[in-house]
């Protein structure tokens, strides 16, 4: 990795965490919340944060976080670590809630930055992709429902892979699924482990070419 590389992503990350341009439309003003360094090995592509992620500023700093670096078989060292994990969720902002929990992610969000970041990341090995939002932009292709692409989970195995969101809110649908616990997290925990230990591995697919001709609307 070259000066020339380190200090684009640099300013990249400067430009998005200065970003305004859904301010009007923010309860609770911007305050964009991301984590990404080329060298990251895996990619984890979320929803949006949530109020207390946008407290702290620190991704899946919540109980959503708690169980997905469990899934992981992570410690909070490695999960935080942006050389071996990125995080970019679907808006970066806080979006606010509704009648039904949390708002969507802002639709300017993707467009303005999505391509530019994945762009950074050339050394993902393993690309996790969480809840509607996500799925819907980097993998259209996986099920018509968030079961339906966990579901068909090895159909882009051992280089993505469709996750729920680990909110305390899915407890019903882990209870309903059980086959998720039995089978995907196994396998994801592994696979997890040899990313961390061998650098990688196979590089040949990632999600990155399918958000490149993706738009949200």
């Amino acid at each position: 990795m070259t000066a020339r590389t380190t200090q684009t992503t640099d300013q990249l990350l400067r430009e998005v965490r200065a970003c305004t341009i859904c301010a009007a439309h923010l309860t609770h003003g911007p305050r964009p919340v991301l984590q990404l360094h080329p060298d990251a090995r895996i990619l984890i592509a979320g929803q949006t944060p949530g109020r207390a992620v946008h407290s702290s500023g620190v991704p899946f700093d919540d109980p959503s976080g708690d169980r997905l670096r469990d899934w992981l078989g992570l410690d909070k060292a490695a999960f935080y670590d942006p050389r071996q994990v990125a995080i970019l969720p679907m808006g970066f902002c806080y979006p606010g809630t509704g009648k039904s929990g949390d708002l969507p992610p802002r639709l300017e969000c993707a467009p303005a930055w999505r391509a530019q970041l994945l762009a950074q990341l050339k050394q993902v090995a393993l690309t996790l992709v969480i809840g509607q939002y996500a799925l819907a932009y980097h993998l259209p292709d996986a099920g018509a429902s968030v079961t339906d692409a966990v579901q068909n989970w090895r159909m882009h195995w051992p280089a993505v892979l469709p996750l729920p969101h680990p909110s305390p809110r899915n407890n019903i649908w882990l209870k309903r699924n059980p086959w998720f616990g039995a089978d995907v997290l196994p396998a994801l925990r592994q696979r997890v482990a040899e990313v961390m230990a061998t650098g990688g591995g196979d590089l040949t697919r990632t999600a990155e070419p399918v958000a490149a001709r993706r738009t949200v609307t």
